[in-house]
């Protein structure tokens, strides 16, 4: 369950990267720097672009690898540029596609803390499902939200990306 659930954050973050993509073209179409949008935020007490797409490379990197025990790559929050924040998005899906499913046979019952926690801890799932999962999306939704509100041309099939359908 938790490998496909994976796939999905994975196919999300492709979302994300194409989501970049338009920026920068929307950008270059007016004449003015991509780059501005990096430090473009919904309200002045919530993250950046740049934060809100650290922050969800982050949380699906950093669940992957607590609910697998395979060690994900640091980042240290250096990009300022889109290029730069392309490149982190690619490398975190680049991760999640280097685990397979029975790297996650255990994930449920691991046992998951973070130093933030203050020695509390969670069981896999529970993580998974109250943490991991609605703060993937949070930051995910943020990143689409503020670049929408800026008028980069994004709707709900570029959030979505393409379906699994078949004719029955």
């Amino acid at each position: 369950m938790y490998y496909e659930l994976f796939r999905q954050f994975q196919k999300s973050l492709g979302q994300l990267d194409k989501w970049l993509d338009a920026a920068a073209a929307f950008a270059t179409q007016r004449s003015f720097d991509p780059n501005v949008f990096v430090g473009l935020r919904l309200a002045p007490d919530q993250f950046t672009l740049a934060r809100q797409v650290q922050a969800a490379c982050d949380t699906a990197k950093l669940a992957a690898s607590r609910l697998t025990g395979k060690e994900a790559a640091p980042h240290p929050d250096t990009e300022t540029t889109l290029a730069e924040l392309q490149a982190r998005i690619r490398s975190v899906a680049a991760y999640l596609d280097s685990l397979s499913a029975s790297d996650f046979d255990q994930s449920a019952t691991r046992v998951v803390s973070q130093p933030r926690w203050e020695g509390k801890v969670m069981s896999g799932a529970d993580y998974f499902r109250e943490h991991a999962l609605p703060n993937f999306y949070f930051h995910l939704t943020h990143t689409y939200a503020i670049l929408r509100h800026n008028g980069v041309p994004v709707g709900k099939r570029d959030y979505l990306g393409a379906l699994t359908q078949v004719m029955p």
